[in-house]
């Protein structure tokens, strides 16, 4: 006996039916998060590749103001909201308990419209983050590591 096409797609109409939608949200939310503040292999990390990473994510119309990007890996970086890399900063914080290497790119330019000029601050830091769901979903600040 051959199945039609039906029951197949009762079986995935059910699947997607039942996947939490704040699951599906977070995710988008952690995706948000890693365009525009992740970047596992910089080049440069100077001006050029602030205004050419800057514009390559989306965030130059208008010209963004100041943007950090976190270095390494993303395991890494998701481990801050939990007690392996992260402990409780404020009220919905967490901090790093490791430093990362970060470029934090700055608005240099008078007119919020491109192009769009940066400086580049580069170093080592510990960052803040807002987690949900065990996932990065915002970029706080970061802190020189002393």
């Amino acid at each position: 006996m051959v199945m039609g096409p039906g029951p197949l797609l009762l079986v995935c109409m059910l699947g997607l039916s039942l996947t939490p939608p704040a699951l599906t949200q977070d995710d988008s939310r952690y995706k948000h998060f890693l365009t525009q503040h992740y970047d596992a292999k910089p080049r440069g990390r100077n001006a050029r590749y602030c205004e050419s990473m800057m514009e390559r994510r989306g965030l130059t119309t208008p010209c963004k103001d100041t943007n950090t990007f976190i270095h390494g890996n993303k395991g890494s970086i998701k481990a801050i909201c939990g007690n392996e890399n992260g402990n409780p900063y404020g009220e919905a914080l967490r901090l790093s308990k490791s430093p990362f290497q970060v470029t934090t790119c700055r608005h240099v330019g008078g007119s919020p419209r491109p192009p769009c000029w940066y400086r580049a601050t580069t170093g080592f830091r510990h960052i803040v983050v807002a987690c949900e769901h065990g996932l990065p979903v915002h970029f706080d600040e970061s802190f020189f590591r002393p």
